[in-house]
């Protein structure tokens, strides 16, 4: 892209790696689900339990577990993810899966079984990494279940909460006798991966339109918009979140954020991690920036025309940074991400697109007396496009009156630091439209991006600075992305700001909610 005020940002290097912090816990948190349980015991004896000298833990009366059937190509069928190129079984929480456990001998009622659902290695049930599902319990199970039996095998329909933990968990069938429990042997083929869920009402990132969850969900293909806002053009991206690996390397970069387990449950924690994660500043994360022309070391940005190749060397690297990156490439990856994931997401393009560096709401640019640009005080810049991404999800962080599902801003390109890391939201359209930019997460710089004035400065023969003319219409001229169902354009600037005939409206909230405005930004009227 160009920039039209300022200078570009210099080469962005991978920074050293920062260290978590580590604070006084009763208990180490999990933040990843690719860990090794191999060595879970296949026995636990009861505490105080005897076992008589030479009695056989196989005794002919214990109920021996044969085999589990995850039936993949029904259930994937049913969740909708049997695009994946994957051979684990793969659903969406908040609906029915169905397995089978086919047992020595019938199942009977005084059989004690238990399904265990682990994630992660310190799993806990209070953290909702822990999951026992007792198969002779009608009521009681964290997940619901329902058995029919048939013969030696008992098929079990099992609904996950709607807000579990996303990620890869570990089954294991327990058979309960008076001397312990005996657990089935490690078995690789029944781990398996559970993602959000568009289509549940009760999950956070429920969208009620189907033609919006094929493409906001399942579409592999899609078009990213950029140039000029009066010559618009668009570059074709393939995001590729079924293509095979993809979902091991999106996970990968999701265990990577170190983010504790059970806050995978939401999707804007998710969102917030994923912003920091796709660029490379901060955390080593998937992509390395580079606006200097130079990309003898990596990949020219305009080079790519996907993520899944990305995302596939990152992971088979085991998290060395991508080189190279510019806005529609990160947005592009992100988009993978989330998709991959399944939560609902979109590319957006903003055409002169401001960067406010100090947080006044305003595009500030000084001009010598030539009339050209003084780079030495200039600070903030607009570009002629920026491509961030929305997802959509609730925000059970907010005021119940925003908290609804919608539309969030989540920006993954290095610009602002935003609670010590590079990153950016979820921030509510909504609220940006409405001037509500004291809302989590980065209201005011995504505000200025799309709705700031700019504000030309000269400086007088005293030295100090005056303010020349105020361009109030010139910032997010236009808002882009695609369209549901086909390659075409939507134009979604009216989510984001109101008709520039109501822009003083808008702006005079935001202001309010903003400490350092300065009260002396002062312009005549016509120049609104």
């Amino acid at each position: 892209m160009s920039y039209l005020y300022s200078d570009p940002p210099e080469f962005l290097p991978i920074p050293e790696p920062s260290k978590p912090y580590q604070g006084r816990k009763n208990c180490p948190w999990g933040t990843t689900d690719d860990v090794a349980l191999d060595d879970l015991p296949e026995f636990e004896p009861f505490e105080g339990a005897l076992l008589p000298r030479g009695t056989p833990l196989d005794k002919d009366d214990k109920l021996v577990v044969k085999s589990v059937e995850l039936h993949k190509d029904k259930n994937k069928a049913a969740h909708r993810t049997n695009s994946f190129k994957h051979e684990s079984l793969i659903i969406r929480r908040g609906q029915e899966f169905t397995l089978t456990v086919t047992f020595d001998r019938a199942y009977t009622p005084t059989d004690k079984v238990i399904l265990e659902f682990t994630i992660g290695d310190n799993f806990l049930s209070d953290k909702e990494t822990y999951i026992a599902l007792d198969l002779g319990a009608s009521t009681g199970n964290k997940w619901e279940t329902k058995n029919t039996v048939k013969g030696n095998a008992v098929t079990v329909d099992i609904k996950p909460l709607a807000d579990c933990i996303v990620g890869k968990y570990v089954m294991n069938v327990i058979v309960v006798t008076p001397l312990g429990k005996f657990r089935t042997k490690r078995n690789r083929n029944t781990d398996f991966y559970i993602l959000f869920n568009a289509w549940c009402p009760e999950d956070g990132v429920f969208l009620n339109n189907e033609s919006q969850r094929r493409e906001y969900v399942l579409n592999e293909q899609g078009v990213i918009y950029n140039g000029e806002t009066d010559n618009v053009s668009q570059r074709p991206w393939n995001y590729g979140q079924h293509k095979r690996g993809v979902l091991e390397a999106c996970f990968f970069v999701l265990n990577s954020t170190n983010m504790p387990l059970d806050n995978r449950r939401y999707a804007a924690n998710v969102a917030r991690r994923g912003s920091a994660i796709i660029n490379s500043q901060d955390d080593n994360g998937v992509l390395v920036g580079n606006w200097s022309n130079d990309y003898g070391m990596g990949t020219a940005p305009t080079s790519w025309t996907g993520s899944a190749e990305i995302l596939l060397q990152y992971h088979q690297k085991s998290g060395v940074p991508v080189s190279f990156a510019q806005c529609w490439v990160f947005a592009g990856v992100l988009n993978t991400f989330f998709r991959c994931l399944g939560i609902p997401s979109r590319v957006i393009t903003n055409f002169n697109s401001a960067h406010d560096n100090d947080g006044n709401l305003k595009t500030d640019i000084y001009v010598k007396k030539n009339g050209k640009m003084d780079r030495r005080r200039t600070r903030d810049s607009v570009w002629n496009y920026h491509c961030w991404n929305e997802v959509w999800t609730t925000r059970k962080d907010l005021p119940e009156s925003w908290n609804a599902a919608g539309w969030q801003v989540v920006d993954a390109t290095p610009q602002e630091t935003s609670d010590g890391q590079f990153r950016c939201g979820p921030t509510s359209v909504k609220a940006i439209k409405e001037g509500e930019v004291c809302l989590p997460f980065d209201g005011p710089f995504v505000y200025a991006e799309v709705n700031s004035n700019v504000v030309f400065h000269s400086t007088n023969k005293l030295g100090q600075s005056e303010i020349e003319r105020v361009n109030t219409t010139y910032v997010g001229t236009k808002i882009y992305t695609k369209a549901v169902g086909s390659n075409g354009v939507e134009d979604i600037t009216l989510t984001y700001k109101n008709q520039e005939g109501e822009f003083k409206q808008c702006y005079t909230p935001a202001t309010k909610n903003i400490a350092n405005v300065q009260d002396t930004y002062r312009c005549k009227d016509d120049l609104y």
